[in-house]
């Protein structure tokens, strides 16, 4: 039996309720699961599902795609968040145009993500191996000063930042941390690797637009401690000689939508706060 998951964050005391009530109106009770986005790691259901919706914000998304990115489950979002660059749905909206998603009748945007590996050294073993949607970014630990990171692209040497981060984001995470940190924005189903450092002091500034075959290779030389980020989720300390290692992942994230790909750029401006009133003044 093809299953539907309902996934929700549970630190928005109305997603639960709006769960029930979808479950409810599309009579999906004897074939459906309900689980936080906390507890989704846990759940057995995985393989019988053909489609999870999730109530909640970008967040939300991200760690529902963590798990669910092996198992090749399309996903569609009921915005609960603040920006909600990944929603498909608004709460008001919901019920009445999420079967259109059921029946199979929208269009699947597969989406790019990567993978981090971390190793006590250059070519060691695997000590931590994680996948992301939106971004890996090293920098520094508790404290306030720059660092370096000395940067390796298909293992030739690229520079060695010093700033206070190295992001390097998909396509999708260039409307994220990159953003602000000053890289371009992309298509979201851009095959490329984004290189980024945020506040860098010295020497290489500009961000770098990579192919998606390459490898990216981040080792902070600074003795200050340095972290770890994926997706923004949780923060890992690396130890001293510590190698990030960057590469396209085996996973994609799917979306089901609606619209057709142009539509991002609408939500773009819209989501950023960049809409002008473009009506022509009247003669």
């Amino acid at each position: 039996m093809s299953l539907i998951g309902f996934v929700y964050n549970s630190f928005v005391a109305e997603a639960p309720a709006l769960i029930d009530s979808l479950i409810a109106s599309l009579s999906l009770k004897d074939t459906s699961w309900v689980c936080s986005a906390e507890d989704l790691p846990g759940s057995d259901n995985l393989e019988d599902t053909k489609l999870v919706v999730v109530a909640g914000g970008d967040g939300t998304i991200l760690k529902t795609i963590h798990v669910i990115a092996p198992y090749c489950i399309p996903i569609v979002a009921v915005n609960m968040g603040r920006v909600g660059f990944m929603s498909e749905l608004r709460v008001e909206d919901a019920a009445e145009r999420l079967p259109g998603y059921l029946n199979g009748d929208m269009r699947v945007e597969r989406r790019m993500m990567l993978h981090a590996t971390v190793t006590a050294e250059p070519g060691g073993p695997e000590l931590l191996s994680a996948h992301a949607l939106n971004d890996v970014v090293v920098g520094r630990g508790g404290v306030a000063r720059l660092m370096n990171i000395a940067t390796r692209v298909d293992g030739e040497p690229l520079t060695s930042y010093r700033s206070d981060a190295v992001v390097v984001s998909t396509a999708t995470g260039s409307t994220g941390y990159a953003l602000s940190a000053g890289a371009q924005i992309f298509f979201p189903q851009a095959r490329v690797l984004i290189v980024q450092p945020v506040a860098a002091h010295t020497g290489l500034r500009d961000g770098l637009v990579l192919p998606d075959d390459s490898v990216v290779e981040l080792e902070p030389v600074s003795r200050d401690p340095a972290s770890l980020s994926v997706d923004g989720l949780a923060d890992v300390d690396l130890a001293p000689g510590s190698v990030v290692k960057i590469v396209r992942s085996e996973h994609e994230a799917l979306f089901l939508r609606s619209r057709p790909p142009a539509a991002f750029w609408g939500d773009l401006t819209s989501r950023l706060g960049l809409v002008y009133n473009l009506t022509p003044p009247r003669q």
